[in-house]
């Protein structure tokens, strides 16, 4: 099964091709970040003009250095949602507009599923069941994952992401968009025990086993830290850590808890923050200590990309039976997008 993977939920537009039986063959990537610099953040209308220029030299560049030509593909998936509304727009007209012309399915792909299953391109991949720790920009969840659309969640953020709350601290010390990886860097050079910062919701933890999480009083406790003291260069570095240190021990001690309680043995860390060394190094420190297994996608399928759309439409592919051909190309084709859509309603087949 040959499949085009299109994602444009954001600020960044990904391509790949993803072969079921050769595994990934191509795939390229066009970040925004200097695009939207300037701004602090992410600006909606210029994302998706963005889409539009880049998209189709992506997919033809793409396809060249796979070997693959149009009439190859099986299917082409997209980013069908959650994301920027006039971002999803473009990946999903231009996802059926080839699929429509070349006669094969379109599948809508749910952008935190692809997350979720990017583990699954490296050649350690881990096996079915297994906990996740989806951690990212807008989304910081735990799940069981028991097979291709079939995810419990165990907790989920109550506020703030942790991505998110990175951000946001970045911005308070002054540092650049994207604010996270920026964070990290300045938090190499500082002390994470100088100031006490909050861990939220451990507390919940040994209490009730509360597996949710919350990072909103953290980023408000930095807040009033700031206030009360001078910027040097070494406070904003010990700041930089302590948060970071902060966020990283209750990502842990929830994913160890979670591990526990559904006596699980593999652990997957996919998202946008799980390319944070230190979370990285106390996991594989919990992991050993425990007995269980910790698996993380590349450093380059950690952010958006294209093929783990392209993973996710084949596994759905090779999951389900369920018509997916495109049918006869005279008739009328629609399609919709999601900006918000819930990963935990997702069933398979949806």
């Amino acid at each position: 099964m040959l499949v085009l993977g299109i994602e444009t939920s954001c600020d960044e537009t990904g391509v790949a091709v993803y072969d079921s039986d050769r595994g990934l063959l191509a795939h390229a990537l066009h970040s925004q970040v200097a695009l939207h610099d300037q701004y602090g953040g992410v600006v909606p209308e210029l994302a998706s003009r963005d889409h539009v220029r880049r998209l189709l030299p992506l997919v033809r560049q793409v396809l060249r250095e796979a070997g693959v030509r149009e009439p190859d593909l099986d299917a082409i998936a997209f980013t069908q949602g959650p994301g920027l509304a006039g971002a999803l727009l473009v990946g999903a007209a231009v996802a059926n507009g080839l699929a429509f012309g070349l006669g094969i399915a379109a599948i809508g792909v749910h952008h935190l599923e692809g997350h979720l299953l990017s583990p699954l391109l490296e050649k350690n991949a881990p096996a079915f069941p297994f906990v996740a720790l989806l951690v990212s920009g807008g989304h910081t969840q735990l799940m069981r994952v028991s097979g291709v659309g079939d995810y419990q969640m165990l907790g989920e953020t109550l506020d703030d992401a942790a991505g998110e709350a990175f951000d946001k601290t970045a911005k308070l010390l002054g540092l650049g968009y994207p604010g996270g990886p920026a964070l990290a860097k300045l938090a190499q050079r500082g002390k994470p025990d100088r100031f006490e910062l909050p861990r939220p919701m451990l507390e919940q933890l040994g209490k009730r086993g509360d597996l949710n999480f919350s990072f909103s009083g953290l980023k408000t406790a930095v807040v009033t830290l700031l206030r009360q003291r001078t910027l040097d260069d070494q406070t904003r570095a010990d700041v930089a850590a302590g948060f970071q240190e902060a966020v990283v021990d209750v990502l842990v001690a929830k994913s160890l808890a979670a591990i526990a309680r559904t006596g699980l043995e593999r652990l997957v860390v996919a998202g946008g923050v799980g390319a944070n060394v230190r979370l990285r190094a106390l996991l594989d420190a919990g992991a050993a200590r425990e007995g269980f297994s910790v698996f993380y996608p590349a450093m380059e399928f950690c952010t958006d990309n294209g093929a783990m759309i392209a993973l996710a439409g084949a596994m759905r592919l090779a999951t389900q039976d369920r018509g997916l051909k495109a049918g006869d190309p005279g008739k009328s084709r629609g399609f919709t997008v999601r900006p918000r859509w819930d990963l935990a309603t997702l069933a398979l087949g949806r």
